[in-house]
């Protein structure tokens, strides 16, 4: 299986950048349960958690990840 942050370190280094990323991550209390953020929102990609201005979100809660809107994860 290849986790979430392999994958997102991946596109930053890799696949050009996160600008084209989609992520939807658990979030409770949002309708359905879900929230989707852009890749252009995240300022670190950290051991346990990425990093956006507003928060900081654990790895083990994303759902899905779009690039360049073809689905690279899926849990």
């Amino acid at each position: 299986m290849t986790y979430p942050r392999d994958i997102l370190n991946e596109i930053k280094w890799g696949g050009g950048g996160l600008s084209q990323v989609v992520i939807t991550y658990l979030h409770r209390g949002a309708p359905g349960d879900l929230v989707s953020i852009r890749g252009e929102e995240i300022v670190e990609l950290g051991r346990s958690f990425f990093s956006t201005r507003e928060s900081k979100i654990p790895y083990h809660r994303i759902r899905k990840i779009e690039n360049d809107g073809e689905e690279v994860f899926h849990l």
